[in-house]
């Protein structure tokens, strides 16, 4: 078990005792030695995390204190940073900047132990190769879907000819190597797929689509997932 995982599994089981605990009872728990435990505790104490109690006595939990409300394990704290990182390969700047901020809250709540994941990861994610979207904002189509608004664009297709559309966008798809605004287009009257960094210009029309928005989405689910 790494010493992450048993801090907080330490934190755990001294929340949930009725009575003191033993680093003997811990260490039994764990399957690791006393001295361990001793440490562990004072590591767990040094940043703040109120544990009274003292060597053969037993350890209790001063009362009323609880969890943060993201406390995670080594292997949850790297699987959100390999998260973040992943994103930027949506050239999402929006997602971006949300992401530098959950990474900020998390550091706030963690002990300092489980800090050192954040400092120095030992991975590395790659970039990707997708393109920023130029005349279309992420941000501002991620809005667009939650509220349920059309958009008018105008799209250039691979062969090079351009068309003004409206339509109803119901979802995003990041890939690797591109980003696809998946839709209800009105001037084809079904479901189409439009490369965001072929997108020449695009407006937030004030006509909703509220209405219809969870047959659309519905429809392109089972269009597209097995």
């Amino acid at each position: 078990m790494r010493r992450s995982d048993r801090l907080f599994d330490i934190i755990q089981r001294l929340r949930t005792a009725r009575s003191p605990v033993t680093a003997a009872a811990i260490a039994a728990g764990l399957e690791v030695t006393p001295r361990t435990v001793y440490r562990d505790i004072a590591a767990l104490q040094a940043s703040r995390v109120p544990i009274e109690g003292a060597a053969g006595v037993g350890y209790v939990l001063r009362r009323g204190y609880d969890l943060p409300p993201l406390m995670f394990t080594a292997d949850e704290v790297e699987a959100v940073l390999v998260g973040m990182r992943l994103l930027r390969r949506t050239r999402d700047p929006g997602l971006q900047r949300a992401a530098e901020s959950v990474l900020s809250k998390l550091a706030a709540v963690l002990p300092a132990p489980l800090r050192a994941s954040l400092d120095a990861p030992p991975f590395h994610v790659s970039e990707g190769g997708a393109r920023e979207p130029g005349a279309i904002s992420l941000a501002g189509l991620r809005v667009a879907i939650r509220e349920a608004k059309k958009l008018r664009i105008t799209y250039r297709d691979l062969g090079g000819t351009t068309s003004e559309r409206v339509i109803r966008p119901v979802a995003i798809e990041y890939y690797v190597e591109v980003t696809l605004v998946c839709a209800w287009c009105e001037l084809r009257d079904n479901y189409r797929h439009f490369r965001a960094d072929r997108i020449e210009a695009a407006a937030v029309l004030s006509e909703s689509f509220a209405t219809d928005r969870a047959r659309l989405l519905s429809g392109w689910l089972a269009l597209t997932r097995p």
